[in-house]
Parts: C-alpha cells; structure tokens; sequence
C-alpha cells in the first residue's frame, strides 16, 4: 500500500501510518500483549495522535506476534501494581475501552483474544478475526470481574444467552463461532487478519469523513451506557475489594489452581 510511515518499535504499542489509515500495534509480544500500564499509556497516546491527525480515517488495532491480547497481566496484578495508564485513568483498560475517538477502529484479531483482550475487540466498531483465533472472557476463573467492558457490551453484540455463558463459563470460542453470533464481521486466512482489516478499513476510508463519524456518533449511543457504566464500576470495586480477587492473580502467577474462599 502507498504512503506508508514506519512503525516506532520500542514503544509498547505503536501507529504506522498506511495512507488514510492508522495501523495500532499492541506491542508486547512475549507477554501474549498483556495490558500493563506501559500498554495502556502507549495505546491512548496513539489513540489521541490518531483522533488529531485530519489525514487519517480509520485505525486498525492488532497484537504483535502469536496473540493479539491476553487481558490483563495478571503478574502485574499479582504484585500490586496498576495497569491503567496512571495519566489517564478516564480512558480506561489498555488506554482504549473507555477512550472516545469518532473515528471507527476495527480489531484485527491475529490470534487469542483473552479477558481484557476481547473487551477490546468488543471496544472496537468492526471486527476481522483470523480463523484460528479465539476469544474469551475467563475472568470467574482469576476471582475477577470484566469490568472494562465485557458485560456491558458483549450482551449488546451476541444474543444474551450467549453473552452470559462466555461470562459465567470463561470457556473460549473460535472465531466461526463469534462470526456466526455476529460478534465477528469478517474471518480471514490464518495469518491474514490486518490484511483483510486493512481492506475494509479501505472501504470505510472511502466514505465522505463527516459522514462516517456521523455514523460512528449516532450508532455509539454513548449516552445510554453512562448510567451502566457507573453501575459496573461500583460492581468492580466491590469484587475487586475481596480475597478471591488477590488469591486468582496470585495463583495464577504462582502457576498453580486457586484456593477460592468467597470472601
């Protein structure tokens, strides 16, 4: 494709520039792209130089190497630390769940999909999946809750019977099954996820910009999750308060099954 700028690869996310269209890396790969708060900052500040740069149109978010997200570091968890961008907790997991662009962003999802790694793709307006890719929310499993987005949203993509055993079983789903709810809008080759996103980023690029973030504004109906999303963080807090919520990060750190107490 012409007109493409290089990605900056020491960053722990990073934009290519590909003509009208940013290309988002999360960029982690030995950790699986697991949110830490490193992640987080680099995905806003590029979600922020996309939404300010007139030039581009669409952005494609992906993961380097072998996963696109595992969620959120658990080690990290484990030890304490926050994995929100200290800068700006308002944009929420990975710096983008809760990062309001009027620009559309479609998730290029070039392998696992985990926990706060599919409450991105779930973030995202479009999604392009590749074949052997999965998808799953595990979070009963780690004595957390997800809350950056997952029971909000996923209810709204998937028929709700569906959405409530991803959330209560954390058992992971393929691709054609995601495609078949309507969770996923296109599945491609294995290992050709950003190509096929990159082609329909293409598409939408083609539309007249204002119209396009017009589309984006009014399907988005930001104003009826306000009042959920006070709820789900009051939920957050009351889960993430217990000891099971130390025991699953731990445990899981540990390499080792956990010990829940319902306390």
């Amino acid at each position: 494709m012409a007109d493409v700028e290089p990605a900056r690869s020491a960053s722990a996310a990073t934009l290519e520039r590909r003509g009208s269209i940013a290309l988002i890396t999360l960029n982690r790969p030995r950790a699986l792209n697991a949110v830490n708060a490193e992640l987080s900052a680099a995905v806003g500040a590029a979600l922020e130089e996309f939404a300010a740069d007139s030039g581009l149109r669409v952005a494609v978010v992906t993961g380097a190497g072998r996963a696109f997200c595992a969620g959120m570091d658990l080690k990290e968890a484990a030890a304490g630390r926050d994995v929100m961008d200290p800068r700006h907790p308002e944009w929420g997991f990975a710096g983008l769940v809760r990062h309001w662009v009027d620009k559309p962003l479609i998730a290029a999802v070039n392998g696992l999909a985990l926990g706060g790694g599919a409450e991105i793709v779930l973030a995202c307006d479009l999604v392009v999946a590749d074949e052997n890719a999965t998808f799953g929310m595990p979070e009963v499993h780690h004595g957390l809750f997800p809350a950056a987005g997952g029971v909000l949203r996923l209810q709204q993509r998937v028929p709700r019977n569906i959405a409530l055993e991803l959330a209560l079983t954390g058992t992971p789903v393929d691709a054609i099954a995601a495609a078949g709810w309507g969770l996923v809008n296109r599945v491609a080759p294995a290992g050709k996820s950003v190509e096929t996103a990159l082609a329909l980023a293409g598409e939408v690029a083609a539309g007249a910009p204002l119209s396009v973030r017009a589309v984006k504004r009014f399907m988005a109906s930001r104003e009826a999750e306000a009042g959920a999303w006070e709820q789900n963080e009051r939920v957050w807090q009351e889960v993430n308060a217990s000891d099971d919520a130390k025991e699953g990060p731990r445990a899981f750190a540990e390499q080792r099954v956990p010990r829940w107490t319902g306390r």
